[in-house]
């Protein structure tokens, strides 16, 4: 099974955790056998009385490792024996005192493996999270177009929590059960091998509805894992919708929807656990039989007169007591595998994202890339995302210290184009040059370096208003941080919140107005200090009022700055070096404001309907 390989595979990072917990758990069988055998000597003892057989000798023992165990039974028995016959109540009250030695012992190991077992699970847990957290800051912007931002973190929550269940199933799977069954076979066998032989008729018929029940599980927990991941992202768009769907009355709607689908998933996962816990009864029901076999057979070898077997009532009686300990182990197996069939498909869904395409990948041998000196080119650049181009040989220039302007109706290509720059995409055909260097020669990091960002939605994080505007820059000081918000006109508003610079904005940065979370970002974007600025309508959204904050602020920002600006409010670009219009993918006008004013295109008729005369 590759599932269980990779999960032993994570097990065993932690390797000496693992191997503590192992041997915890191996010392844990030992005991728990030992309380039981210990009954046997006692037990003999009494029915050698009863039957009048003849006393023990002394065993001599003769040498090797493994006669070394049999003459210690065989000591400990004629020890017990000799007590018996001076003293029946002390050795009574030696066996009970034995025994509640192994009890505590097999208790003790057993608290030492759940001990060990908690760090070592959540240790598995906690890497898997990063791991999936790191790869989902790697994956592609594209990525998240085409899945849905719950199932993410469905995978990051219900999945890797069948991967936690699934740790401690390898480790009983691989050392606690097996070894617990060889170690209960070899003493059955040592008692009775015809009658052990005899018991194990019908454990292949447990083994295969083992199989039968796993594959089938798989099935339905992938099933139902992927539902929780729909689940989870219907939970996440009603909350970052809650707004729009109070004020359109659309309670009832959703709630029905999401009714629907977590009615679906219930109906999955209750399947799964029936299949999972259907094992446990079978196999108990199988053991059952073997065990009323075994009384049958076992008797009826006792009851023979002419049956000349060393086997007796009192190693019968024992061997009964530990056969119904050895059902324990197969019946862990069974479990085990149910856990490891859940924790398979689990799995499956995890490695999706972690082996998913990153697209955006750093060269070997990356170029180095400083402050812009000359400028930055699209060259008969061609992009699409899935079939259809949306951008047709697109060319221009960003001269050092100038303003592009990009304009055209929805959809016509503009965003493709800023996303571009910073490499949240790669071109198909063409390229795009930083100082005549290959974009795609550049590091990711030493690119965006280079880059900042000031797009249409404000993204602010639940954290201070410092830790929002030194977001990647942590090294700046206060008089930085401040420095920043007066130039981006924030400083007022700031110092007049509850606790200044350290108060907290929530999540998103709703206890703030939209014009000051703009100016928020815009303050973070001046601290950056980037060569290069991208500005994404970053005033379509704001009042008049707002708008004119935000709009002093991204000039003083822009002054003598190498800027793309993506624009609505024409009246904002009129003063841009150039302005490009795009229709469908493709520039049809490209010129100043006058220029393309006096052309009487697509331009003009777009600056008439804002009511922008030349």
């Amino acid at each position: 099974m590759k599932g269980l390989r990779e999960i032993f595979r994570y097990t065993f990072k932690y390797r000496g955790t693992a191997i503590i917990m192992i041997v915890c758990n191996l010392l844990y069988i030992i005991f728990n056998l030992l309380s039981l055998a210990l009954f046997v000597p006692f037990l003999q003892i009494i029915f050698l009385k009863t039957e009048g057989a003849e006393v023990l000798k002394e065993p001599v023992y003769e040498g090797g490792f493994f006669n070394y165990f049999s003459y210690a039974a065989e000591k400990f028995q004629y020890t017990m024996q000799e007590m018996s016959e001076s003293n029946p109540l002390d050795a009574l009250l030696f066996v009970c005192f034995s025994v509640a030695i192994a009890f505590l012992f097999k208790n003790l190991f057993r608290y030492g493996a759940i001990w060990f077992q908690s760090q070592l699970r959540m240790s598995v847990v906690r890497d898997l999270r990063d791991a999936l957290y790191q790869k989902s800051l790697k994956l592609p912007l594209s990525y998240y177009t085409e899945e849905r931002k719950g199932d993410l973190m469905s995978r990051m929550q219900s999945d890797v929590g069948e991967i936690e269940i699934a740790v401690i199933s390898v480790l009983e799977l691989i050392f606690r059960e097996p070894i617990s069954i060889i170690i209960h076979l070899a003493l059955l066998i040592y008692w009775s091998p015809s009658l052990t032989l005899f018991s194990l008729i019908l454990l292949p018929f447990t083994a295969l509805i083992i199989w039968v029940i796993g594959k089938s599980l798989k099935r339905t927990a992938k099933q139902g894992q992927a539902q929780m991941g729909l689940v989870f992202s219907m939970i996440e768009e009603t909350l970052g919708g809650i707004r729009i769907i109070k004020a359109f009355n659309a309670s009832k709607q959703v709630t029905k929807s999401f009714k629907h689908e977590n009615l679906k998933h219930q109906k999955l996962i209750t399947k799964a656990f029936r299949k999972r816990d259907l094992s446990s009864p079978l196999n108990e029901t199988v053991g059952a039989i073997v065990m009323l076999c075994i009384v049958w057979f076992g008797g009826s070898l006792i009851l023979d007169p002419s049956n000349k077997s060393d086997f007796d009532g009192a190693q019968f009686v024992t061997f009964i007591i530990v056969f119904s300990q050895l059902l324990r182990p197969i019946q862990g197996i069974a479990r085990s595998m149910a856990n490891m069939n859940k924790a398979d498909a689990s799995l499956d869904r995890i490695n999706e994202v972690l082996n998913a395409d990153e697209k955006i990948y750093d060269p070997e041998n990356p170029t180095h890339i400083d402050d812009l000196k000359q400028k930055v080119a699209f060259n008969n650049v061609n992009f699409k995302y899935k079939d259809e181009l949306v951008l047709k040989n697109v060319s221009f220039e960003i001269p050092l210290g100038k303003t592009i302007a990009l304009v055209g109706e929805s959809g016509s290509g503009k965003s493709t184009i800023a996303d571009l720059l910073p490499r949240f995409y790669d071109v198909q055909d063409g390229s795009i040059t930083y100082d005549g260097v290959n974009i795609k020669n550049v590091s990711a990091h030493n690119l965006r370096q280079q880059i900042g960002i000031v797009s249409q939605e404000s993204i602010l994080f639940n954290a201070t208003v410092n830790e929002n505007i030194a977001f990647g820059m942590l090294e700046s000081s206060q008089e930085d941080i401040i420095r920043a918000a007066k130039i981006a006109n924030a400083h007022d508003f700031i110092d007049n919140l509850e606790n200044g610079y350290n108060t907290n904005i929530g999540e998103r940065g709703n206890k703030l107005s939209g014009g000051q979370r703009q100016r928020i970002s815009i303050a973070r974007a001046i601290l950056k200090n980037p060569p290069i600025l991208i500005l994404d309508e970053a005033t379509s959204a704001l009042d008049t009022e707002s708008e004119h904050l935000v709009q002093e602020a991204l000039n003083k920002l822009m002054k003598d700055r190498t800027s793309l600006v993506i624009a609505h409010r024409l009246s904002t670009i009129r003063k841009a070096y150039k302005i490009l219009v795009l229709s469908k993918g493709e520039i049809i006008e490209e010129g100043n404001h006058d220029e393309l004013m006096k052309s009487k295109g697509m331009y003009y008729k777009l600056s008439s309907l804002q009511g922008i005369s030349e």
